[in-house]
């Protein structure tokens, strides 16, 4: 066994990767609050090859320095809009097509493992904040909730984890 140099890995280009077919799959990031955390939304959605990130609220947009040191680079390949307010952004997706997923817990959201994507489907997952989770406007505009099963004492991941142990269930279900 020996690892891999970067050269060997058969990464793609930017320009490749903005042509390339995309898991029909995008996430909305609720006044996420640190710039660490969108960094990591960008270089998660550019592992999977998402269609697009929404930053909304009080989310920070790139250009900016913090979100590049964890964003390495994939502020550039990744599709990103704005939007001030999370519950516009959701009513513009969902006339889009896209079956709004709410990752959080709630009275009805069902375990991450028991949730079956539809290849047919287009889906748009909602984050929310570090402190105060996914907003009550976006919950309300959800199509389903879902969330990851947690036997600890905090019941709480960090968003950047949370969306990284998401999307790569998405992932593993949509395409492997």
């Amino acid at each position: 066994m020996k690892k891999l140099k970067l050269e060997e890995l058969g990464r793609m280009s930017v320009d490749d990767f903005k042509t390339a077919e995309k898991l029909p799959v995008c996430i909305l990031l609720d006044n996420i609050r640190s710039l660490h955390n969108v960094g990591s939304a960008f270089r998660t959605a550019d592992a999977f090859r998402l269609e697009k990130i929404y930053l909304t609220g009080i989310t920070g947009t790139p250009p900016h320095r913090e979100i590049q040191k964890t964003a390495l680079g994939a502020t550039e390949s990744v599709e990103w809009v704005y939007a001030e307010k999370t519950e516009e952004a959701l009513r513009t997706l969902k006339s889009e097509g896209y079956k709004i997923l709410i990752v959080e817990q709630t009275s009805s959201s069902i375990p991450l493992h028991h949730f079956t994507p539809e290849p047919h489907e287009k889906y748009c997952l909602v984050f929310g904040n570090e402190v105060n989770g996914v907003s009550e406007e976006a919950i309300e505009q959800g199509d389903e909730a879902i969330e990851i099963p947690q036997t600890g004492t905090k019941h709480s991941f960090n968003v950047s984890v949370c969306m990284g142990i998401v999307l790569w269930e998405i992932f593993r279900k949509l395409r492997l």
